[in-house]
């Protein structure tokens, strides 16, 4: 009772990973699953921190711990990516909630991000929460490419106010690797799901993306940074629904099946 595993997946994050890895040194367990394509010695960093580390395939996150998940034998799981970190007021908690009789089944974490360097209180970002600490044997992310989230079957879940840290983008080049990645993953998403692109999409929900994160969610309180995060935000739901529109043409073109 009371073991913890935590479950990282690593890309090309050799320069993150040592702070990732060191803030969960606690755990029982750590289960690296390194991308395939990883080439800048991030299994290496790995390797020096835990015996656990295994090359596999990337699909996409989701699939990614929903292969790794169950061959972790630990009654709990913590899943952390290689860019975030655990403070110390977190892992009090964590360590008092898996000892605890009377624990619920999945706990969401307050996480609290950094932009370019700067830590965002406003744009939305001082409201989020990811549920990573479960039961292992009741989690499982749903089967989606991006932004996926895991759900406790059958169990009941509660919050952790301690934060973990996420170190997002550190310049305009990492951002748009990812930007355009998951506007793409977005875009499938939504095709697969039966939703299709209209005038509305591309005209008035990048509008609203804005207004709601430098607004609404006070992204104004971060000057300049919270000005042109809420900015990306707007490009990248815009650029989600162009490529969704992208895929209805391109379905429109091709010639029936036989």
């Amino acid at each position: 009772m009371g073991d913890v595993t935590v479950l990282t997946l690593v890309p090309n994050a050799g320069d993150r990973l040592p702070r990732c890895l060191d803030s969960v040194a606690w755990a029982d367990r750590l289960f690296c699953v390194v991308d395939e394509k990883t080439d800048d010695g991030s299994d290496a960093v790995a390797l020096q921190r835990t015996d656990w580390v295994v090359r596999h395939a990337y699909e996409n996150a989701a699939a990614q711990r929903n292969w790794a998940l169950p061959q972790i034998e630990t009654e709990w799981t913590l899943v952390l990516d290689a860019d975030e970190w655990v403070s110390d007021d977190l892992r009090a908690a964590i360590q008092a909630i898996v000892q605890a009789p009377d624990a619920l089944d999945g706990y969401s974490i307050k996480r609290e991000s950094y932009f370019l360097g700067r830590k965002i209180e406003g744009c939305g970002w001082q409201r989020d929460y990811n549920l990573r600490l479960f039961r292992t044997r009741l989690g499982r992310y749903l089967d989606q490419r991006v932004h996926s989230r895991v759900v406790v079957e059958g169990g009941r879940t509660g919050r952790i106010e301690a934060p973990m840290y996420h170190d997002t983008y550190r310049d305009f080049e990492e951002y748009f690797r990812t930007f355009h990645r998951f506007t793409a993953w977005g875009a499938a998403d939504a095709y697969d799901k039966g939703q299709r692109a209209g005038w509305f999409d591309l005209t008035l929900r990048p509008v609203a993306k804005f207004i709601k994160m430098f607004l609404l969610r006070q992204g104004y309180r971060d000057g300049f940074h919270g000005l042109v995060l809420s900015g990306l935000g707007a490009f990248s739901v815009f650029m989600k629904y162009a490529r969704l529109w992208d895929i209805q043409r391109r379905a429109r073109l091709e010639p029936p099946a036989g």
